[in-house]
């Protein structure tokens, strides 16, 4: 275990951090906010920590694999307790643990929230608060080696350990061109859909904080309606449009940069997720028609929820907990599935369960034709079993997380519906879920028992458990390979 070099890269990372703190201190500044003041220290705390431990370079400076997961675990959760610093010194969010968690739910782009009163935080925590799930989105890792060199021997373990999905590649042959092509084109989406919601009406600070938590499938709003806030069918589309965009494989999009557009329409995760989204919307859409004047009103509700689950992102429209049980089945179980691989939005990913309805088609077809020879194809190519182990492990990881969560939050003795939908919502990094946590709702009344195990749950979900359950594994932190 090379832990100079985990300390090297850590201190690095929060020197980033540090930097980035200065932007909501800027906008309390322009709104003439004493608060602002509160991301000071924080910021000069982490800045003598970067120049203590983050400037000059150990001798060592290889990494393997298990390095990587240790620091993209290490820094996601130290990011998380000192962003949630502000909160605490303003006074915005009294309780330290409750600023963790609002925290650790901004980075991880769940949305979950312990906030009653949104409206009532100073413009500046605001903007921090959805300002993380923007950083989050593509992963903090990935953004420090957009902004600065970090360490190009050994990117590749650190963006393989935080990238989401069952396969990771490369854009191009070098790890750090891919950050900045990747980042690049996270921006230039987030700008398009900025000035978008500005044609709508919003104002600046309005279409930022939204675009942020769309682009990072996140959901934070600074209103307590959410999105529901503005009642535009405009800014509804836009926004719903954009979630699906950032439900994506971002490499499909660097695919239509290079003028593939028919490889990007054969992409068999692509047109599952289409097609999902399609068949959930025409679902819900005519099961809830009796409650809204007119069809068109009901696709309109429909399609935004169903966005707004399936990435991962949170932002509501309408309380769906008066919705029939059909539509809100469907929407647990797109909880569940989540978005695309290599894009902002959480859950257990599209492909993973393309893989495993492959591999039950393949069994029934051994089971008919022992002598067959099956193979598992995603895109043309061959899913070899080192892949179908990782994806089965994960599964296996995955439901027993949910099993243990459940029990533990069970001690609150809330309703099942809140209890089930409130861990499924932070370990898919969804934000809502359906009874108490449901879009009208928030965690506020659960335990802090409760709060360390959502904040556990939304970091393991975002790093794809075996990142985070590598921390706390202490064989890894051995010296010896």
């Amino acid at each position: 275990m090379n832990t100079k070099m985990i300390r090297y890269i850590l201190a690095k990372m929060l020197g980033v951090e540090a930097a980035l703190l200065l932007l909501p201190a800027l906008v309390g500044a322009v709104y003439g906010e004493k608060e602002a003041l509160c991301f000071l220290p924080v910021s000069a705390v982490l800045l003598v920590i970067y120049f203590i431990a983050g400037k000059r370079k150990p001798q060592n400076r290889t990494i393997y694999g298990k390095e990587g997961m240790i620091i993209v675990a290490s820094a996601w959760i130290l990011w998380s307790l000192f962003g949630a610093l502000p909160f605490t010194l303003s006074g915005s969010i009294p309780y330290y643990l409750d600023a963790v968690f609002e925290t650790v739910s901004g980075f991880t782009t769940t949305g979950s929230s312990i906030l009653q009163n949104i409206e009532e935080l100073p413009q500046c925590m605001l903007f921090w608060r959805s300002f993380t799930h923007w950083v989050g989105g593509m992963g903090v890792l990935v953004f420090v080696m957009v902004l600065t060199s970090l360490d190009k021997k050994n990117t590749m373990y650190l963006m393989r350990a935080e990238v989401p999905g069952p396969e990771k590649d490369k854009l191009v042959p070098k790890m750090m061109s891919t950050a900045r092509i990747l980042y690049a084109m996270y921006l230039g989406l987030t700008l398009i859909e900025v000035i978008l919601l500005l044609f709508g009406g919003m104002n600046l600070f309005d279409g930022l904080i939204h675009a942020f938590g769309t682009a990072g499938t996140g959901g934070f709003s600074n209103y307590g309606a959410s999105v529901g806030h503005f009642d535009s069918a405009y800014i509804d589309g836009v926004i719903t449009v954009f979630m699906i965009l950032f439900g994506i494989n971002f490499n499909l999009y660097f695919l239509l940069l290079l003028g593939e557009a028919k490889s990007v329409w054969k992409n068999e995760e692509l047109r599952v997720y289409l097609g999902i989204i399609a068949g959930a919307v025409a679902v819900i859409t005519l099961n809830i028609s009796g409650q809204f004047p007119n069809p068109l009103q009901a696709f309109r509700y429909a399609s935004f929820q169903v966005a707004s689950i399936i990435t991962t992102t949170g932002y509501a429209t309408a309380d769906y907990n008066g919705w029939p049980m059909l539509s809100q089945c469907i929407l647990i179980l797109l909880m569940i599935i989540g978005a695309c691989a290599s894009s902002t939005g959480g859950g257990i990913k599209v492909s993973r369960f393309m893989i495993i309805i492959k591999s039950i088609k393949r069994e029934i077809k051994q089971m008919l034709h022992p002598k067959s020879v099956n193979l598992i194809k995603v895109n043309g190519r061959k899913i070899g079993p080192d892949v179908l182990r990782v994806v089965y492990i994960y599964l296996l990881a995955y439901m027993g997380i949910v099993v243990g969560s459940i029990l533990l939050v069970s001690i609150d003795n809330l309703d099942f519906g809140t209890t089930f939908s409130s861990v499924m919502a932070t370990l898919n990094n969804i934000g809502p879920g359906i009874g108490d946590v449901g879009p009208v709702g928030n965690f506020a009344e659960f335990s802090p028992l409760s709060k360390i195990v959502f904040c556990f749950d939304m970091l393991a979900g975002r790093l794809e458990i075996f990142p985070f359950l590598m921390l706390f594994t202490l064989s890894a932190w051995r010296r010896k390979f």
